[in-house]
């Protein structure tokens, strides 16, 4: 957001622009940590408020990670009262400089306080529009990305416009109703994939109809199967729906799609069972541009202290096959 000036954002408004988003990865320390570069949270804010002064409608999006999980509540409020009207979460994943730095990663038992928290925030806000009158379609709505979930007690409310109808997760979209062009002109199913696995081809070498229609790196979402699952995703009561969480986050923690730790679903059933997960670094990355390591997930008790104070969840499924 650094070069959103007013007189910027007003030029951009005159032009047909109707909308700005902005990231804000939590509060000031954490934000300009992810970032790598002091000030930059500041900027961000500023970028808000300049685009909301210049009568564009702003949203945001945060990547949640260990430096930020405890400081939602607190980013919700400082978008909120900025005026934001969507705030978008979703995972930090090991790619990039993010491989760099393990020890910001979630375990995949975190999924469940993060999503929790959300819908807490989320119902606050709905809560206050219905005391002030206001149409539950211009609430602040909190949605989940697509690499943060799945199919538990909040899934449709988080995936869901407020005040519209509910929907819930269908699946990796990537190369089914997304795309992406990297600068060199590479192609991808999605833009976050890793580029060395999912490249398909380039437009300056092919077109765009021939990568989409004919390479396996972008048809693997149209064309896979629950054959292509592993691990706890393979016997998963959402198998045929999920397809194993968002194929990006999975391939760039555990090496390759189809088996998706960061899931509240799964996290809340071991939990039942008074087990987690948590992940161990086996490879790191070898320093290059989209690069990422490969973690093992190891399955533990849950410590004595955590099962002795917390009530077990219930992860039943339920008829309508949503958490």
């Amino acid at each position: 957001g650094r070069g959103l000036t007013l007189s910027r954002c007003r030029a951009l408004k005159q032009a047909g622009l109707k909308a700005v988003g902005v990231s804000v990865d939590g509060p000031p320390l954490a934000h300009d940590r992810l970032r790598a570069s002091l000030g930059s949270y500041l900027a961000a804010m500023t970028a808000l408020e300049n685009a909301r002064e210049a009568g564009l409608l702003t949203t945001a999006n945060t990547q949640v990670n260990r430096l930020n999980k405890d400081h939602l509540v607190e980013t919700a409020d400082a978008l909120r009262g900025r005026g934001v009207a969507v705030w978008r979460a979703q995972l930090t994943v090991p790619m990039g400089r993010a491989a760099d730095h393990p020890d910001w990663i979630l375990e995949p038992y975190m999924v469940t306080e993060v999503i929790d928290t959300l819908a807490a925030i989320q119902r606050g806000a709905l809560e206050r529009a219905r005391a002030e009158g206001t149409a539950l379609s211009r609430a602040f709505h909190v949605r989940l990305g697509n690499n943060l979930g799945y199919f538990g007690p909040h899934e449709q409310m988080l995936r869901s416009r407020p005040g519209g109808a509910d929907t819930h997760w269908h699946g990796c979209q990537a190369g089914v109703y997304t795309m992406g062009i990297e600068s060199d002109g590479k192609v991808k199913g999605c833009p976050s994939l890793p580029s060395a696995p999912y490249t398909g081809g380039n437009v300056r070498d092919l077109s765009l109809a021939e990568i989409w229609e004919h390479t396996e790196e972008l048809r693997f979402a149209r064309d896979r199967t629950t054959d292509e699952l592993w691990g706890r995703c393979r016997a998963c009561y959402y198998a045929e729906t999920c397809r194993g969480g968002c194929s990006f986050t999975a391939h760039c923690t555990v090496g390759r799609r189809g088996n998706n730790p960061f899931c509240y679903y799964r996290a809340a059933r071991l939990r039942s069972e008074g087990r987690r997960e948590v992940l161990r670094l086996r490879e790191r990355p070898p320093g290059e541009p989209y690069d990422f390591g490969r973690f093992e997930i190891v399955e533990e008790a849950l410590p004595a202290v955590e099962l002795a104070g917390s009530e077990q969840r219930d992860a039943s499924p339920s008829p309508s096959g949503v958490g």
